[in-house]
């Protein structure tokens, strides 16, 4: 019954992002919001909604380990196969001023996660912690980040922003969309983390790794719709915009807002995960330099990554 209950709860999450991206979307053009704004924001924030429900009932549950787990597994996740697919199936071109500025803000922001989880290492404390005062840490970054979105969406607004909203896009259905996709992503939340916790145990496994695999893949499933549909499309910028956006947003909301809520141990395990997520993430800002474009073999590597990583982890429990 838990299996089912999972997929159950992957089904919500999956279905309650889509609505919630739609649903924002149209509510941001009702607005005349810049497009850009749509894309970097509302976006890379709907398909975090996910990781960003499951990680914060985790933490209020006692399950730090999922918490942490999640958010580091759903990154290395978006950097590799994610992204990897996606630029398989059509290159991702590298053209734009703010994804390139986004890359190594998530390398900032992946570093300071490093620096801020090694109590043991840098202050000589017993334990590592993610504590309250690290998380308002990591939502200030979001905040310089989100204010440079803005400000960067602001000056690139074009004419087209300023058009009148198509006919058939109404408020009140929109608002409905958004909130019954808010919904389905919280309840989804609660199965996925619930069930999760409990298949974990009963198979021997650790939170750390249920964190890092199954519930990582199962609330990253939204980037990886979002991005090869935009793949598909040819909307290169889009798709990578995404992972990258959606990365930051893990990282400085999804750890800030639940270690605000409640402090979270770090296993020592994660310490490898998070070194390899910097890694790769360095790896993507060296792919997207060159030539200014992720193309079909750097897919391929990056899709590889993950399959090692996969191994990795599930020998290393």
């Amino acid at each position: 019954m838990a299996y089912i209950l999972l997929l159950v709860g992957f089904a919500l999450l999956i279905k309650g992002a889509d609505f919630f991206v739609d649903g924002s979307s149209n509510i941001a053009r009702l607005l005349q919001v810049p497009p850009i704004l749509i894309g970097l924001t509302i976006v890379a924030f709907g398909t975090s909604a996910p990781e960003a429900t499951v990680s914060i009932i985790a933490a209020m549950e006692g399950s730090a380990e999922v918490s942490v787990g999640n958010v580091v597994g759903s990154n290395i996740f978006n950097i590799t196969l994610v992204a990897g697919v996606a630029a398989f199936l059509y290159p991702l071109q590298v053209e734009s001023e703010t994804i390139r500025k986004e890359i190594p803000f998530t390398l900032l922001a992946s570093v300071a996660l490093l620096i801020l989880m090694s109590d043991i290492a840098l202050q000589g404390f017993s334990s590592n912690m993610i504590t309250r005062s690290d998380g308002l840490i990591f939502l200030l970054f979001l905040s310089i980040f989100m204010y440079y979105v803005i400000e960067h969406g602001l000056k690139s607004r074009k004419d087209a922003a300023n058009e009148p909203p198509p006919k058939n896009i109404r408020w009140g259905k929109n608002i409905f969309i958004t909130l019954l996709g808010l919904a389905a992503i919280i309840y989804g939340g609660n199965l996925v983390v619930d069930n999760g916790t409990e298949i974990a145990f009963s198979l021997g496994m650790s939170e750390t790794l249920v964190g890092l695999t199954i519930i990582a893949i199962g609330t990253s499933l939204p980037e990886l719709v979002t991005s090869i549909s935009a793949a598909l499309k040819k909307e290169s910028e889009i798709a990578l915009g995404n992972i990258v956006g959606s990365s930051i947003f893990n990282i400085l909301f999804v750890l800030g807002a639940s270690a605000t809520i409640t402090p979270l141990a770090v296993n020592d395990k994660v310490f490898t995960d998070v070194v390899y997520m910097i890694v790769l993430t360095v790896v993507l800002l060296v792919f997207s330099r060159t030539s200014f474009k992720v193309g079909k073999r750097e897919g391929l590597v990056l899709a590889a990554a993950y399959v090692i990583y996969l191994i990795y982890v599930i020998v290393r429990n």
